[in-house]
């Protein structure tokens, strides 16, 4: 398994320059980049070909790996929408996602399926979100990158058997899930989603949760919180998963790369765990 860092666990606006070298410096593998809004920092729907391959070749200077992409902005434009506009920019979105992958040589990208909200009903972001995805799908399959579905707290894919059964049904060996540990905690347990979800994981997140808190405030640095971590890396192990383990944190707001030191010396602690 890598030990890798998402770009969220450093300040917005960070250089990517910086960001590399922090991660380095802290002993990560890989760093998983964001797709961010138009004029923020790194890559973005207005980056090039040209500005992409310059990313790769600057992580490499800093002997790290990108493996996949993630983005929130799909939370702005979910492929839910009952609005066709904002539909289409969410798959607009998800191309440029794709087509980025495929120049930098990552193999995954991080998609939220939809929103359920008092607008949205349940079956319409499962219907609607499944009819978008079914359109990227080709686009997916001839560049050969995956869709990680993300479970997340967007009310939506509230159970491993139904997660599973979403992804089956859009058939296709490029979709998958990209399952975040720390998201299930308060609906489930972790290494239960894990063996349910089994090869259709094609990603991992991690970050800690504390349940007596439980709501978007007990997000929690890892081995501070609830999550049963030998339990996660056990299921982990039996379902042969050994790609990218993610780091997926709020940044600390004094120090920058102290959150990175602390992180990647707590998953040496959770790697060694179960050896």
């Amino acid at each position: 398994m890598l030990k890798a860092i998402n770009q969220w666990c450093y300040p917005a606006g960070m250089s990517l320059e910086k960001v590399f070298e922090y991660s380095w410096d802290a002993g990560f593998d890989a760093v998983e980049l964001n797709l961010n809004p138009k004029g923020d920092a790194g890559l973005t729907p207005d980056t090039t070909e040209k500005e992409a391959k310059e990313i790769v070749e600057l992580a490499s200077e800093y002997h790290l790996q990108l493996k996949g992409m993630s983005t929130a902005l799909l939370w702005k434009y979910p492929l839910s929408s009952p609005k066709e506009e904002v539909r289409e920019e969410g798959r607009s979105i998800v191309k440029k996602m794709i087509a980025l992958s495929e120049t930098m040589e990552l193999d995954t990208i991080l998609v939220v399926p939809g929103l359920v909200n008092e607008a949205v009903t349940y079956t319409d972001c499962y219907e609607r979100s499944q009819e978008e995805l079914k359109k990227l799908i080709p686009i997916a399959e001839n560049y050969h990158i995956h869709i990680g579905i993300e479970n997340v707290w967007n009310k939506f894919l509230l159970s491993p058997l139904e997660m599973a059964r979403y992804i089956d049904e859009l058939d296709s060996a490029y979709v998958g899930a990209y399952f975040d540990v720390g998201n299930v905690l308060q609906f489930g347990y972790p290494e239960q989603w894990i063996r349910i979800l089994g090869d259709r994981i094609k990603k991992i997140h991690v970050k800690d949760f504390s349940t007596s808190i439980g709501n978007m405030n007990g997000f929690r640095p890892l081995l501070s919180g609830d999550v049963n971590w030998r339990g996660v890396f056990t299921a982990l192990k039996e379902i042969g998963y050994d790609d990218a383990i993610t780091a997926e944190l709020s940044p600390y707001v004094i120090d920058p790369s102290a959150l990175a030191k602390d992180t990647s010396n707590h998953m040496d602690i959770l790697f060694r765990s179960v050896q």
